[in-house]
């Protein structure tokens, strides 16, 4: 209707021009359009005569030559304002940039279409320029080379650097994630599984080695095999994030309680005879009667179930994998970082076999401690899935409980007043329970509602309209309940002052991925993301894939980030 309607206009803009003589400019001097190349984006200028308005539904940005792009929907536009009619106009000279890194090409032409109106009754034909223009790449390249985010650096390493630095580089980054959370809660796991394998008998150091080493390789393989999956065919099987389903994580709770009453003794877990024997005859000369294979187990399940993390390391290696189709590689550096990971589990082995003293009643006491501390991983399993008084509640029960039975049964002074300690701490965390505390390790601390307001986006389609729209640049927050790291950037990050003076100058907005529905599936393809904790910034509706952060980071470091967004 509106082509029809500016035809007729234009015909009797026609026969008014014949009537009143030259009063009309011709298109090409209504509408002056330039182009040109500079830094990270093509510019095109248009400058309009006077009373000369244009269209902006009707402004298209297209690439011709060498390859078809249509630009339209990636330009970075001033404002437009409706006319009389309803009509989106631009009745000034305008500016307009085009992502540079869209088009990818040395030499390429442009094409610039509108479609605009004489305040004096004339409307022009869709009118068309294009440009012949040439991008720098090699500049282009260098200037993003400079700028790479952290985990844009780590793909670049594995797609340029040799063998051996990847595999250095991924070892020591796995070390470093050793220091995270992430790996905390195996630590007493492990310890738990020596101790209980002892059956009593004193535990060596090499026994102490072998096992953590079993645990360890498990767990390697486990955070290899679910990294080349998610690599490989993206979101869409992600197991950790799967292995988070609040199903899963009950069943996983209840193995620790049953490991737990294992430690206090009301019962043993074994395998089946016949496959201890079959196990046995192919074991050690220790005799492991299936020790290996639970071990094993264990290791490997905890990787999915007890550290989802997600690191600039990983997530790299995944984007990698992502990229190129090459498992490989990819693969052998992710096993090489979980090796690393599992680093500080070694000692624990070690520390088992060296540091403990011979066998003998104190076994007995050091067993039920380690069902305590089962009984403690069981909650925090739990934690993620149930209201925060109740995890409050279940910790004041856990420590009241076991701090009054050890107290009872302790001959020992210090034990008695350990058992004290732990009795009076339950008594504080149920306290700060029903005052309305939730962090079991500050009690007393009312949590304050936080300064920062972030809108929880549901979908691609509603992030896009948001884009579209919002003034100021936008930081999308991606977490989970589930995760870890989340909490810290929660807690620690988004509670300091500075980060909070410099985050209100952004539009705060948050995925949440804790149900990993399509659409949250669909929302981490998009941004290339493994999971969570990850951030990603917009400003002028173009992505700062530069500044993005996965993975935890401190408030120092996140300042600057922040710093860096002007």
């Amino acid at each position: 209707m509106k082509y029809l309607l500016s035809l007729l206009l234009f015909f009797s803009s026609l026969f008014a021009l014949g009537q009143s003589g030259r009063n009309f400019l011709p298109a090409d001097e209504a509408f002056k359009i330039g182009s040109k190349v500079k830094g990270e984006n093509v510019i095109v200028t248009i400058k309009l005569a006077d009373k000369i308005h244009i269209y902006d539904e009707e402004l298209k940005f297209k690439v011709v030559k060498p390859i078809k792009l249509d630009l339209t929907k990636d330009a970075i536009k001033p404002k437009a304002h409706k006319d009389s009619m309803g009509s989106l106009v631009y009745d000034q000279d305008i500016v307009i940039k085009l992502p540079l890194s869209k088009i990818n090409q040395k030499n390429f032409t442009l094409k610039v279409n509108l479609m605009g109106c004489s305040d004096k009754g004339l409307c022009y034909p869709p009118f068309s320029k294009t440009f012949d223009l040439k991008a720098n790449l090699s500049s282009k390249k260098n200037a993003e080379k400079k700028e790479l985010s952290e985990e844009g650096k780590i793909v670049d390493t594995l797609k340029h650097g040799s063998l051996l630095t990847i595999l250095g580089l991924f070892f020591g980054f796995g070390l470093l994630l050793s220091l995270t959370p992430c790996i905390f809660p195996m630590i007493p796991i492990l310890s738990s599984i020596i101790v209980n394998s002892s059956k009593g008998k004193e535990i060596t150091m090499g026994r102490g080695i072998f096992l953590s080493l079993v645990y360890i390789l498990a767990m390697s393989v486990a955070y290899t095999i679910a990294g080349v999956i998610a690599g490989l065919f993206g979101a869409e099987f992600n197991i950790q994030a799967a292995m988070q389903n609040p199903i899963v994580l009950i069943i996983f709770a209840l193995i620790f309680v049953a490991l737990a009453f294992s430690m206090f003794g009301y019962y043993e877990i074994q395998l089946p005879q016949s496959l201890q024997t079959k196990l046995s005859s192919k074991s050690n000369k220790a005799g492991d009667k299936g020790g290996v294979f639970g071990v094993a187990i264990m290791g490997f399940l905890s990787a999915l179930i007890v550290g989802p993390c997600v690191a600039p390391a990983l997530a790299g290696a995944l984007v990698y994998i992502g990229q190129t189709g090459d498992a490989l590689l990819g693969g052998v550096a992710l096993f090489v970082m979980s090796l690393g990971m599992g680093m500080p589990l070694l000692l624990v082995g070690a520390g088992a076999g060296k540091f403990m003293p011979k066998p003998g009643g104190w076994m007995t006491k050091v067993s039920q401690i380690f069902g305590v501390v089962m009984l403690g991983l069981a909650i925090w399993m739990i934690d993620r899935i149930i209201p925060p008084m109740v995890t409050m509640c279940l910790w004041a029960g856990l420590l009241i409980g076991s701090g009054a039975i050890f107290f009872k049964n302790s001959k020992n002074t210090i034990a008695k007043a350990i058992s004290f300690i732990v009795l009076a701490l339950g008594v504080l965390v149920l306290f700060g329970a029903i005052r309305g505390a939730t962090n079991p390790l500050k009690p007393l601390e009312i949590p304050q509602k936080s300064e920062l307001n972030f809108y929880t986006i549901k979908n691609g389609k509603e992030l896009d309209g948001i884009i579209k729209t919002s003034k100021k640049p936008i930081l999308i927050d991606f977490t989970a309940k589930w995760c870890v790291s989340c909490k810290e950037f929660e807690e620690i990050t988004f509670k300091d002052k500075k980060v909070i003076e410099l985050m209100k100058k952004f539009k705060l907005l948050r995925v949440d991925i804790t149900k990993n529905t399509p659409e949250d599936k669909k929302l981490l393809k998009r941004f290339e993301l493994v999971g969570p904790p990850a951030i990603i910034f917009f400003k002028n509706r173009v992505e700062l894939k530069n500044k993005k952060v996965v993975g935890y980071k401190e408030p120092k470091v996140f300042i600057k980030v922040l710093e860096g967004i002007k």
